[in-house]
């Protein structure tokens, strides 16, 4: 496993001029007070409840978008390719993030996603549709990465892993809402671009958000410091960080493949290829997406016990087991195939969601002030790379391999050098100040 130790040379990567000296967090003094900690979870929780119902649109939609659009198999995996190119605005807002603070991005997105939801939803020709949603999940995305680095910005070592599994939790139980109406909707023969309504209907609850959102104050302190204004979004390949970034995309690019095919099909697999009915293909999404949520729970503890890399390690390997009897299940005599599905979205979701918490809180921990949203574009922007290249393969081997589902079940299989390569290369952060995981200069550490 990758060691625990922070090279001596990472505390003046920022700025060598500075003399080194102990990182504590308690030097942040008031900057993380309880109170702004816990202002800051409330509207993290907020955000990422609303922004996670959009988010998962695309995925509970599917089997009613292709159908809407006139489009089989090939098609629907090649305009969700198209609507992965949002990565490229992802990137550039989360840069942005590092430079014109965390609090602006969301806000900005709590501007855009409802704006182009309605858009999405008049949208009667696939172009405007994909033009809608690139934008809307540009947005969506940089939210999504801002609210996770503001989470292990206001809270001290000891809840940062939990923050990480609160924000975690936010976006399920908004997915888990669209999972709800999807079916309610389809059985009632309404339109699924009324499922676009909620998250366009957010726009009058902006006034109310923006008043709730609170900045970052570590980032103020650096952005006070004119630390944010000198860095540049390639910094994060530079000196130190660049032995960290490196590995990390890899692994990104390689483990977010299954990363964005697995949640995408898995309403789609049981309607369209095991054949239930709409709602028992929502009742394997709420049921599995509810009985998961304990693995909030498993990555925080195994983060706090284990490690963060360990976590990341043994919940791969583990998941992959059950995405595998989830897509090429359940077997063709099976008595009970909505039970199977159940159980095997309930395996591979609650390892993904522990996963998740010990990987954000990882990743958050490693970069410091001034280039911590950045990373998490960069991140972001490979799992749309990996996005396209999962939608095209199997746009074009679903057909050579026997359906979608089969090439998502080979697909899975790319997490294992994944989660090797986050064992072997990346540093342990378990227990150590953000200052001081991140090898961030005294002169912008908090």
């Amino acid at each position: 496993m990758a060691n625990s130790s922070i090279p001596p040379e990472v505390a003046s990567a920022i700025n060598p001029a500075t003399k080194r000296e102990k990182i504590d967090e308690s030097a942040a003094g008031d900057l993380l007070t309880p109170a702004h900690g816990r202002a800051t979870v409330r509207a993290v929780f907020a955000i990422l409840t609303y922004q996670g119902y959009a988010f998962a649109l695309l995925g509970v939609a599917a089997p009613f978008i292709a159908k809407g659009f006139g489009l089989d198999q090939t098609g629907i995996a090649r305009m969700y390719a198209w609507i992965s190119l949002n990565a490229l605005g992802a990137l550039i807002l989360s840069r942005m993030a590092d430079r014109l603070g965390r609090r602006r991005i969301l806000v900005l997105g709590l501007l855009a996603t409802p704006l182009c939801s309605l858009g999405a939803a008049l949208a009667t020709r696939t172009a405007w549709f994909v033009t809608f949603e690139i934008v809307a999940y540009a947005a969506i995305g940089a939210a999504i990465t801002s609210s996770i680095v503001m989470l292990a910005e206001a809270l001290p070592i000891e809840q940062r892993a939990r923050g990480q599994g609160s924000g975690s939790l936010a976006l399920g139980l908004g997915g888990g809402l669209c999972v709800i109406l999807a079916p309610i909707f389809a059985r009632y023969g309404l339109s699924w671009r009324w499922l676009f309504a909620l998250p366009a209907a957010g726009v009058i609850f902006v006034p109310a958000m923006t008043r709730m959102i609170p900045e970052s104050r570590r980032w103020e302190r650096a952005a006070a410091a004119g630390a944010t204004s000198s860095t540049r979004f390639y910094d994060v390949f530079r000196s130190i960080y660049g032995r960290r970034a490196i590995p990390l995309l890899i692994a990104t690019l390689l483990g977010e493949v299954s990363g964005a095919a697995v949640p995408t099909w898995i309403y789609y697999h049981a309607v369209s290829v095991v054949g239930l009915l709409p709602a028992r293909g929502s009742a394997i999404l709420l049921v599995g997406g509810t009985l998961s949520v304990a693995g909030l729970e498993l990555g925080i503890r195994m983060s706090e016990w284990v490690g963060r890399v360990r976590t990341i390690v043994i919940l791969g390997f583990a998941g992959v087991v059950g995405i595998l009897a989830y897509y090429w299940g359940p077997p063709a005599n099976c008595a009970w195939p909505t039970l199977w599905l159940i159980v095997a979205h309930t395996w591979f979701a609650t390892t993904g969601r522990g996963l998740l918490v010990a990987a954000n809180s990882a990743v958050t921990e490693l970069f410091p002030t001034t280039l911590r949203g950045t990373i998490m574009g960069w991140l972001l922007f490979c799992v749309a790379l990996s996005a396209i290249f999962a939608q095209a393969s199997i746009s074009i081997l679903a057909k050579p391999l026997g359906g979608l589902s089969n090439v998502v079940g080979w697909i899975a299989f790319l997490t294992i050098p994944s989660v090797l390569i986050w064992g072997f290369f990346i540093d342990e952060t378990k227990g150590l100040p953000l200052e001081a995981a991140a090898g961030e200069a005294p002169a912008t550490s908090l």
